[in-house]
């Protein structure tokens, strides 16, 4: 019998999570360590998955199967395609970064956060609990990736929401406006919506995979693709759209798509910058993983009833959340709605039916946690220097910190997809895919990256830029902690940037699959004859 590795991945976190909430109260510094450890044997891990796997060999890799409920025919059954193996190595890859960046968050508030702070000095906060439940979430998304049964796959989507609910809810941003009672409102508020939204997704989903169930006589997705391939399980029209548009709609909500995004920017506002990440480059890149693994595979035909409809609530997802960034106060709501319009970007490459499209989908998914988890952290640093999230509050912070600055710039032209870095290429290959089938989706789209250039810039100028404020005189540049968390993440967009190759070989052939399964072919250019 082979080592277990995929297991392996999500037990190491699972475990240490157990392991993190168990050590003393009076030994938080030991509880942070022990979770960073953890965190890096788990990219350890993941690293070895990726040379493990071949992109030319067998469509899932590294398989696991065993009996887990015989009598309802739900299996423990996991394996990995080059989309899984890319998004488990970029969640194993931001944990130990988000750890870092987080390192003070749930320590003791006994001084003031920052000259607008009101929190009360002493509130106790469980540093234990807080590193527990970010290596608890790691687990459930790394299974969630590798998940190839679907009842398997649903406990897990749904389970996910328990820790994300008390990082929300439990640990907010010491930087909020309003006085300490006001500021546990809001959080209460955040973290029940992000719940309620993704708890009503989930139930449209359990319904649907009974239904599947009932179909199809197995929850196995290996099982369910090959008898639709062949020919032996068919589905009626109407059967097969309900069932897509029930695994569909939980999977918009996880994205999230318009009109179905409105819990996101309050999680992100009200969550630690850390957890912020967590929430838009680790969980919500299930949702759009799980279409192309479950909506093209299992329901290829609906998918493509299903496509003109979605591809248009994509590029509304891209304007609308643009044009809201424009008009942020609030940094990490402008970072929020940001993410809203980049994740109408991956689903209209994944809706576009083309290898480009889908090749850039699945890039952009990696790119943008990348991209996001540096800019988000580094406003999240910034932050906590002042104790302020509204842009008004800052200006000429370049002068006092350089450094600081220079690394803000960087994420800030990561996320506006500047070429050189990586989301430029994630973006252009979802473009041109799109532009190939749905050329009116692709021009409108393509305003979405000049709204970008507008937020982004507008957001530097105003807060790096100009007269110091009395407020930021003296304001101290990124410490030796706060370097080693940022840097690898700009040096990694650079390097992708400029050679994508690496997780082009990796995710090339799964696209191709997919393709395969929902029986699309990329449209043949169109070339005018010289008259």
């Amino acid at each position: 019998m082979s080592f277990p590795l995929l297991t392996a991945t999500a037990a190491l976190p699972a475990l240490g999570a157990i392991a993190t909430a168990a050590v003393p109260a009076a030994r938080r510094t030991a509880a942070k360590w022990l979770a960073l450890l953890v965190s890096v044997g788990t990219l350890v891990l993941a690293a070895i998955q990726l040379v493990r796997f071949e992109p030319g060999g067998a469509r899932y890799q590294l398989t696991e199967s065993h009996a887990w409920i015989k009598d309802f025919g739900v299996r423990y059954e996991l394996g990995v395609d080059g989309i899984g193996v890319a998004l488990i190595g970029l969640t194993a890859l931001l944990i130990p970064f988000i750890i870092a960046a987080g390192w003070h968050d749930a320590d003791p508030l006994e001084t003031s956060a920052g000259p607008d702070s009101s929190f009360a000095a002493g509130r106790w906060r469980p540093t234990q609990g807080f590193f527990a439940l970010i290596l608890a979430v790691e687990a459930m998304v790394v299974l969630s990736f590798e998940a190839t049964d679907v009842f398997l796959f649903y406990i897990l989507f749904e389970a996910m929401l328990i820790p994300m609910y008390f990082l929300i809810g439990g640990f907010g941003d010491r930087a909020h406006a309003q006085g300490d009672e006001a500021a546990a409102t809001q959080r209460s508020y955040a973290a029940v919506k992000f719940l309620l939204y993704n708890l009503v997704g989930g139930l449209i989903m359990l319904a649907a995979v009974i239904g599947l169930y009932v179909v199809a006589g197995s929850f196995s997705l290996n099982e369910i693709a090959a008898a639709r391939a062949s020919g032996s399980l068919h589905m009626a029209t109407n059967t097969e759209r309900l069932l897509f548009l029930g695994f569909f709609f939980a999977f918009a909500v996880k994205a999230p798509l318009w009109p179905l995004h409105t819990w996101l920017p309050n999680a992100m506002g009200e969550a630690t910058a850390p957890v912020a990440v967590l929430i838009t480059a680790v969980v919500d890149k299930v949702g759009t993983f799980a279409m192309l693994r479950f909506c093209l595979q299992l329901f290829p035909e609906a998918s493509k009833w299903a496509t003109p409809v979605i591809v248009v609530l994509a590029v509304i997802s891209i304007i609308y959340g643009a044009l809201l960034a424009v008009g942020q106060r609030d940094i990490k709501r402008l970072v929020a709605y940001a993410s809203i319009s980049h994740f109408g970007f991956i689903i209209m490459g994944i809706f576009a039916m083309t290898s480009q499209g889908q090749s850039g989908a699945t890039l952009y998914m990696v790119n943008h946690g990348i991209s996001t988890a540096a800019l988000m952290l580094v406003a999240g640093f910034l932050i906590s220097r002042r104790g302020s999230r509204l842009i008004s509050d800052y200006g000429g912070v370049q002068k006092v910190a350089p450094v600081l600055a220079g690394t803000f710039l960087i994420g800030g032209l990561a996320t506006l997809s500047l070429p050189g870095l990586a989301p430029f290429v994630s973006e252009f290959l979802v473009l041109v895919g799109t532009f190939s089938r749905y050329p009116a989706a692709g021009v409108v789209a393509t305003l979405g990256i000049v709204l970008a250039a507008l937020y982004v810039l507008v957001l530097y100028q105003r807060t790096m830029t100009g007269p110091v404020k009395a407020e930021v005189q003296g304001m101290p540049d990124l410490k030796v902690r706060e370097l080693l968390v940022v840097a690898p993440l700009i040096g990694l967009l650079i390097f992708l940037g400029v050679y994508p190759k690496p997780l082009t070989d990796i995710v090339n052939p799964a696209v191709r699959q997919t393709m395969s399964d929902v029986q699309k072919k990329d449209p043949n250019p169109v070339v005018e004859a010289a008259k």
